[in-house]
């Protein structure tokens, strides 16, 4: 097959099966002060993005690449994932989960993400559906989005966080008699999580149907969003949605799975057309710098080495 539909992550499927990892969501006390980041080396060209696995791989691993010419970071996004948005049948409300290893990179952030953050690149969370019937886009009041969305901004001022990624995926909306999508879910959560944290990143991999309801009763919120990705690795496939090209990454890949062709045509188009995101996933632990150094050729003009 070409590419591969949406990410090999039948393990998210089982989080739920995880010990529920409570979080203090009225906290104000971050753990592990935000030092300010030491200036990296200037870097021209696209914002190159890593998913990382964090039930099977180490957040460290991104700060692990650098530019042969000049030593800037390679990337410059690193997305934790996963946290799941689940749904209390008590309560009838949907709650942030993480999975015991979600968690214990939350706890460890003092040197699980300010490593990176001191590096200058950005940590931001990503939030995944969990057949449990809860999604973005089936809130059912504004009262509702708004509860989530501060269990969202809580989150990432507890754990010195960067931001927020939506990513539509395994809500299985219906299940537990919640509701079917609705078209002003999602705009309200992302109304509300902007006004909770004005100066942060919000992204959105573009799948599931909360990625096609960005408008309701005259607010559109498509300009709320950093950042948008393709989520089809291998493939090219622009974002339906008016954001500059600055702010979109068509290009999707797998590293260590995409071919490397693939990866270097993907990231001379990223550059030929325009585009100023680079989206990878699945950066693991081992030396991936040949895989690395066939989109940094592209992007950057360097090969990327690895520093263990």
């Amino acid at each position: 097959m070409m590419f591969t539909l949406v990410r090999s992550r039948v393990r998210t499927a089982a989080l739920a099966l995880s010990a529920v990892a409570a979080l203090a969501f009225g906290a104000t006390t971050t753990t592990g002060a935000v030092a300010a980041p030491a200036p990296a080396p200037a870097k021209q060209g696209p914002t190159s993005v890593a998913y990382v696995e964090v039930n099977n791989n180490s957040m460290l691993n991104v700060g692990k690449y650098a530019l042969a010419n000049g030593g800037g970071n390679v990337f410059d996004v690193a997305v934790v994932f996963a946290a799941n948005i689940n749904y209390d049948t008590g309560t009838k409300t949907a709650q942030l989960y993480f999975n015991e290893n979600v968690q214990r990179v939350l706890d460890d952030a003092a040197t699980q993400i300010r490593p990176l953050q001191q590096k200058g690149i950005k940590v931001v969370l990503s939030v995944l559906g969990n057949h449990q019937g809860a999604g973005f886009a089936n809130f059912p009041s504004q009262q509702a989005a708004s509860a989530f969305a501060k269990q969202l901004s809580d989150t990432v001022t507890k754990y010195g966080l960067d931001g927020i990624d939506f990513d539509d995926e395994y809500a299985e909306y219906g299940n537990n008699g919640t509701g079917q999508p609705n078209d002003s879910s999602f705009v309200h959560l992302v109304t509300a999580l902007r006004a909770n944290m004005p100066g942060k990143i919000i992204s959105l991999y573009n799948i599931g149907p909360a990625a096609s309801r960005l408008s309701y009763g005259g607010v559109d919120v498509t300009s709320t969003f950093d950042y948008a990705w393709n989520p089809y690795y291998g493939s090219w496939q622009v974002p339906g949605m008016a954001l500059p090209k600055s702010k979109l990454s068509p290009a999707a890949v797998e590293i260590g799975g995409t071919p490397q062709s693939t990866v270097a045509d993907l990231a001379r188009r990223t550059v030929s057309e325009g585009y100023g995101v680079y989206l990878t996933y699945n950066l693991d632990g081992a030396d991936r710098s040949t895989d690395v150094s066939a989109f940094t050729r592209e992007l950057y003009g360097s090969d990327a080495t690895y520093t263990p």
